[in-house]
Order: C-alpha cells, then sequence, then structure tokens
C-alpha cells in the first residue's frame, strides 16, 4: 500500500457495482482545469491568537504545550499536517463529497454516501445542540491549524479548498463511525448486483484485510487489550496493554502525539488524520484502548411498494412517499476533463433506501445522524478518574468499540460498548425485515448500564481481542449470555488472540513486569484456532504418495503451531490454512485440503527454492529502504496481517503497530514505554523519523514514553510554534 494515498494507485472498491449504478442516470460533461491555488494568507491565524508551542523528541513525536485546550488543538492539528499532510486533505475531500473529483470515477461510490448518509445535513443540525461549547471551540482552533499549515504550504495541499471548518472534522467522525462495526458487510449486500441479497446478511470478524475504502481503509480486524490489577501481578501493580490494531499507512493510521493543557488536558496515545483528540492513550492518572467488536447494530428492510406510484411505500397500512434527493458527483476521468453525473437519493422512515432489480431495500444503522463522537472521546480524554471517564461513556455517543480501562487506583474496568437497538423480539433480527411495519422500526438504544461490562473482576485480569464479552476474564465475573437477549446482537466468536491471552495471561496467576511483555509478543496459535484445526485435518488425511506433498505434510504436521522469526513450518502452515486473508481460509469439512497442500508446496518451492523457508524470510517489515524479518503472524498477539507479494513474500500492512504499555506501580508512580512500526513522519519519506522506530519494532523493544517535561526537555529536539518555520522543522 502507498503512503501517499492521493499521489498513487486507486484502491479496490468495497461496494461492488455502485459506480454501474451511478452511470444509469444523467451526467453532465465539464472541460476544466483544476489551477494552483491563489493567495491563501487570510487563512493564516493572527498572532497572539493561539499561545501554544510544539516540542519535538528525538523521535519527532510532537508534544504539545498550550494555555488553553483550543491552543493545544491548534497545534497539534499543525504538527499532524506537517507529518501527514496528504491524508489529512484525503480526508477533506471525503466529507465534502469531493473524492472523485480529484482522484476519479472509483471514488465517486463514497461521495454518494456522504450525501445518501447526510452526513453534513446532520451536523449542521446538530452541531450548536448537541456538543459543548468547549468542544466546538477546540474544533475551531483544530480547523484553523490544518488551515494555517495548508495556507503556508498550498504545494502540499493543492486540492484544499479553504477554509476548513470545525463542522469538518465532526463530519468526519460522523461519516468513519458505523464503520468501525463493519457496516461495509451490509452496504456490500444491498449494492450486489449479480444476486439476492443473503438472507443472513451479517458480517463476521476474521483474520482478514478487508477491502481498502477511504473511510477505514485497510482497517484491521484485530486488536488487543488486556489489564491486570494489583491483585493479580507479582509486585501490585496495575498495568494495561493499550495495543489496538491498525493499518500501517492510510487514514486510520496511528499517529503518535501528546497534549497538555493548562486547563487539565494531558494526554499521550494515539490519533487518526484530521481527528483532534487522543483516541487511545494515557495521562498519568488512567489509560484506555480500543478494540473493534462487530455487534449487529444494522438492519436491512424490503419495502413494499404501491403498484400505481413507484414512488410510494406501505407503512402500518398507509401509503407513504419516499424522500427523494438528487447527488451531484463531479468525477475527474482524465487530464482536464471531467464529468458531472446525478445519481437519485432517496430515504424511508428507516433510513437511507435504494432501488434494486428486485425491490426497494432500505437500511437502518446504529450511528445514522449522530454527530457527538468527538464530544465522547473529549469527556474520556479530560476524565480525572473512574467516575469521570464512567460518565462519558454513558453519552452513548460512539456506535461501537469495545473499551477496556485501567488507573492509579488499581481500577480495571471493561465495556463491550455500542449502540445496541431495542429490538422487538418477535423477529427474526439475521435477516431481511419486513419494512411495512412499525414493529420492526426500532427508535431507541438500550442504556449503556445494560450493555455487557465488568468492574475488577475478582481474577484481577481483563482483556479483549475482538472477542466475545463473555470471555473477558478468567474464573468468576464474565458477562452471562443468558443477561442479555438475542435481539442485541452480541457476538458469540473467540479470535486466536482472545483464545492465547486466556491461555498466557489468564493462566498466570503472578504476572510480573517481564512476562506481562513477553506474553505481548506470544506468536503461538491456540489448538482451538483455524490453523490449528487444518493442521489436525492433514493428520486425518491420505496424504498421495507423492514426494513433495509427502514432505509438505510431513513438515506441516510437526509444526509446533509458532511464528517464531526462525520457525521453518510456520511458513508452510499459515499459506497454506489461508489464515492471511480469510476469504481463501480453509474452513473445516473443507475437501481441498490437498489441493492446498500442494499448491503451497509448490508455489514455497518456486519462490524460495525450498518448504522449510525460515519464517522471517517470507514475513517482512518494508518501509522506504528497509525490509526487515518479523516473527508474529495472523490473529497472533503478535499479530501481523501481510500481503502477498510477487516474490512469494509476505510484506506487513495491517496489525500490530503503534502501542504502548502503562504501568502504575504499587507507589502510585506511572511508567509508560511504547513503539511505532515506522515512526513519527507518516508520509514525509525526507524525515528522518520515516522509519527510525522500525528497527526497535522489528526486534520487539520498546522506547520510553516521554510523559513528563523534564523528561521531554531532557531528549529535545526541537521546540517552535507553527508557522515559524517555512520548511521542515526537521531541518531548522
Amino acid at each position: 500500500m502507498s503512503t501517499i494515498f492521493l499521489r498513487t494507485s486507486r484502491s479496490r472498491s468495497f461496494l461492488t457495482g455502485l459506480f454501474a449504478l451511478l452511470l444509469t442516470v444523467g451526467s453532465t460533461l465539464i472541460v476544466g482545469c483544476e489551477g494552483r491555488p491563489g493567495d491563501r494568507s487570510a487563512f493564516i491565524p493572527p498572532a497572539g491568537k493561539y499561545d501554544v508551542r510544539i516540542l519535538r523528541d528525538n523521535w519527532g513525536v510532537p508534544h504539545i504545550f498550550g494555555k488553553r485546550d483550543a491552543d493545544v488543538a491548534y497545534g497539534l492539528a499543525y504538527a499532524h499536517c506537517e507529518d501527514d499532510w496528504a491524508t489529512i486533505e484525503e480526508q477533506m475531500l471525503l466529507v465534502r463529497g469531493r473524492m472523485a473529483s480529484v482522484l476519479g470515477r472509483e471514488f465517486a461510490k463514497f461521495d454518494y454516501l456522504v450525501h445518501w448518509f447526510r452526513v453534513r445535513e446532520f451536523v449542521d443540525a446538530r452541531f450548536e445542540t448537541d456538543l459543548s461549547p468547549e468542544l466546538r471551540s477546540l474544533l475551531d482552533a483544530y480547523a484553523d491549524g490544518i488551515n494555517h499549515f495548508a495556507a503556508l504550504h498550498p504545494e502540499k495541499m493543492p486540492h484544499l479548498e479553504l477554509p476548513v471548518t470545525a463542522r469538518d472534522i465532526v463530519a468526519g467522525a460522523t461519516l468513519k463511525a458505523p464503520f468501525f462495526y463493519r457496516l461495509d458487510n451490509y452496504l456490500k449486500s444491498l449494492f450486489e448486483d449479480d444476486r439476492a441479497i443473503p438472507i443472513d446478511h451479517r458480517g463476521q470478524i476474521g483474520m482478514n484485510i478487508p477491502e481498502e475504502n477511504p473511510f477505514t481503509r485497510g482497517l484491521a480486524m484485530g486488536s488487543n487489550a488486556w489489564a491486570v490489577g494489583p491483585s493479580r501481578s507479582a509486585d501490585g501493580a496495575t498495568r494495561l496493554a493499550i495495543n489496538s490494531h491498525q493499518p500501517w499507512t492510510g487514514p486510520v493510521t496511528w499517529y503518535e502525539a501528546h497534549v497538555r493543557s493548562e486547563e487539565g488536558w494531558n494526554m499521550i496515545g494515539g490519533t487518526f488524520p484530521a481527528a483532534p483528540l487522543i483516541f487511545k492513550g494515557h495521562d498519568e492518572n488512567k489509560g484506555w484502548c480500543h478494540t473493534i467488536n462487530q455487534p449487529d447494530l444494522a438492519d436491512i428492510y424490503r419495502l413494499t411498494i404501491n403498484p400505481e406510484n413507484p414512488n410510494q411505500y406501505l407503512f402500518d397500512g398507509q401509503w407513504l412517499d419516499l424522500e427523494r434527493g438528487m447527488a451531484r458527483i463531479n468525477v475527474r476521468l482524465w487530464g482536464r476533463l471531467s464529468w458531472t453525473f446525478s445519481r437519485e437519493l432517496l430515504w424511508s422512515v428507516h433510513g437511507p433506501a435504494v432501488r434494486r432489480a428486485d425491490g426497494v431495500f432500505a437500511i437502518r444503522f446504529a450511528g445514522y445522524g449522530e454527530v457527538r463522537q468527538l464530544e465522547q472521546w473529549y469527556r474520556m480524554n479530560k476524565a480525572r478518574n473512574l467516575d469521570e471517564f464512567l460518565a462519558a461513556m454513558r453519552m452513548g455517543g460512539l456506535s461501537s468499540l469495545n473499551t477496556l480501562y485501567a488507573d492509579r487506583q488499581g481500577n480495571i474496568y471493561y465495556a463491550y460498548n455500542g449502540q445496541f437497538p431495542v429490538r422487538n423480539e418477535g423477529y427474526d433480527w439475521h435477516g431481511i425485515l419486513p419494512g411495512d411495519t412499525s414493529e420492526t422500526l426500532w427508535t431507541t438504544f438500550h442504556p449503556f448500564d445494560s450493555v455487557p461490562q465488568l468492574l475488577n473482576p475478582p481474577s484481577g485480569f481483563a482483556q479483549n481481542c475482538n472477542n466475545s464479552p463473555y470471555y473477558t476474564t478468567d474464573g468468576d465475573g464474565n458477562p452471562r449470555p443468558e443477561d442479555f437477549p438475542e435481539t442485541m446482537g452480541i457476538q458469540s466468536g473467540m479470535t486466536n488472540r482472545g483464545w492465547r491471552a486466556l491461555e498466557t495471561y489468564g493462566a498466570d496467576p503472578a504476572i510480573t513486569r517481564e512476562e506481562f511483555y513477553a506474553y505481548k509478543y506470544d506468536k503461538v496459535y491456540s489448538e482451538k484456532s483455524g490453523p490449528a484445526r487444518f493442521q489436525a485435518a492433514v493428520r486425518e488425511a491420505t496424504i498421495p504418495d507423492e514426494p513433495l506433498l509427502q514432505e509438505a505434510a510431513a513438515l506441516l504436521t510437526g509444526w509446533d503451531r509458532s511464528t517464531d522469526k526462525n520457525n521453518r513450518a510456520a511458513a508452510l502452515a499459515v499459506l497454506a490454512s489461508g489464515a492471511y486473508v480469510e476469504g481463501q481460509a480453509w474452513r473445516e469439512g473443507s475437501d481441498d485440503i490437498i489441493a492446498r497442500l500442494r499448491r503451497t508446496a509448490e508455489l514455497l518451492m518456486e519462490k524460495h527454492g525450498r518448504l522449510d523457508v525460515p519464517w522471517q524470510d517470507v514475513m517482512r517489515l518494508q518501509r522506504g529502504e528497509l525490509d526487515l524479518g518479523l516473527g508474529g503472524g495472523m490473529d497472533c498477539l503478535r499479530a501481523l496481517d501481510p500481503s502477498l507479494q510477487e516474490d512469494g513474500r509476505f510484506k506487513a500492512v495491517n496489525g500490530d503497530c503503534y502501542f504502548l504499555m502503562v504501568e502504575w506501580t504499587a507507589d502510585g508512580r506511572m511508567v509508560s514505554e511504547g513503539i511505532h512500526q515506522f515512526g513519527a513522519a507518516t508520509i514525509d519519506a525526507n524525515s528522518p523519523h520515516y522509519a527510525d522506530q522500525a528497527p526497535l519494532f522489528a526486534v520487539e523493544e520498546t522506547r520510553p514514553t516521554l510523559f513528563y517535561e523534564n523528561n521531554i526537555r531532557a531528549n529535545l529536539k526541537r521546540e517552535y510554534r507553527p508557522g515559524e518555520f517555512h520548511g521542515p522543522w526537521y531541518l531548522q
């Protein structure tokens, strides 16, 4: 995957056939040329408006110190633009429905969704009422930071129409949030033209690399979080692993930053491009991590259309008019030639609707119209203790995401967070629902206190690795399935990482600091995992009397289920079982065991000249001129999600990335370490911080997290104010 998405090849679509629908309606040809931006000096904030300093440490990590929260947000935006200007520009094109006008026809579908989801309408209607004055001030300042950078560097953001506004920032969070519980799986069902909508349209978590899209391009379906309280640690400390897995480049790549204001905002952790807050991280008193959960939070409805009027549908015995609109989407074709397409927009009482050859269908989903995501994260950032953190969680602004929390007082807390619809028990919510009755039209959500969660379990241990909340801890304290209605759609499946967290942390009654780190790098597949079941199936299979197949079967059946760097059977096992990509993954009962084994053995011989190639020769970290071997694998605690290259090697593109290991010692001191898979300079290949952390990441080492000012200044590389330098900060 390219590091500069705007300037490179087009991504694969995730809504098959939607662009074909766009081509069936009226269009307008436009010949024009995007000229260079004009004078942008009016968008540079006046001197003295913001009181902020950016302190870059020896790793290039920005520590933003300001008087007010707004000052800090302004500095955060400017610093992030310095390191990832192209992705931030891309996000502004996305939320304004202008991707196709710059990137071409393949992106028309995403511009359409911005209109179809009514993102801008909801933001405009609810910006003043649903968001606090404090957050709105912060958002204005963050937008000013982007404007300042874009005004000084028009060559880096040539497609960005200024000014960026606070509402643009809110629109980005509003648009993306539902895709974290994989709303795209439901949308695929709606827009598959060559087959009927599947009866069970729900997506399920797997060890996959999802299709790319600019909402959450390359979103990894894996994340790890675990916490150990004083009763479970050998030294009485509280420890938290903040290990959310994300793609290594793109719009949801973790960017490390530290924000500190005199108004009490003091967080270090990860954020995304065009995001004004820390989304995972810690301060001196508390920390939290999110992992993706995938409850059933969306429903698809078949509408009964009036045979006398195609724009009416039946609802509770009456014909209602479909609300109709028109999306005009400008598409850049080539050179100076562009085309404006018009596409019908439909809405019913359920939500967005679409005409298909087999009828009209509507979708209703958690997060539709919700604009409070950033408000909730802001309150989580500012929370001073567990009670304030729980108050922020009870807002219900986040439509999904597991949340694991720990603090200085020794509390550990987990919530299977989500906006869970209150559904009528009399219907099958797994399939297509009748849209002609209000009995299937849910309008409220279960209160936060009724979702699966636990506080300070007897075991002193909690984890979530994208697995069912019913396996959060060992021993007593787990949420129980019988306490939650099936209509909530809570997932019941486990990941290998979930099993291994229970088999490592969960099996150790007194976890030392060294063990806390060692288990994080576990590279083993549980005997309950798919690769282990594939191995067992090979043992039971009758292997043809072919030398290559016999050798491959012997190697695979003797595999210890490890993906350690030097393991000589992992390459064969991972490739043959299809663990690296869900679409090819072996399933029990599959009759292609021998074919898979033969195909994989032939590939390894062709590309590597041997079957027992060391795993690190296959699994690689590639960044600029660096090409480093790695240990770990798909759905391991040391999670690496790769892309298979033409040379028969894996290039890691997802998974284990920027993470933090934070602890509060028995006497209350906070100690934190972390590492980024590349470095602070997300896209700037000329920066010394483009890949300076990669060698440490490859050998599984961390570096101290610089949280306190005296430590930052002892490792300070540059201190400056936004706009002080015209060129890169690291060259001054």
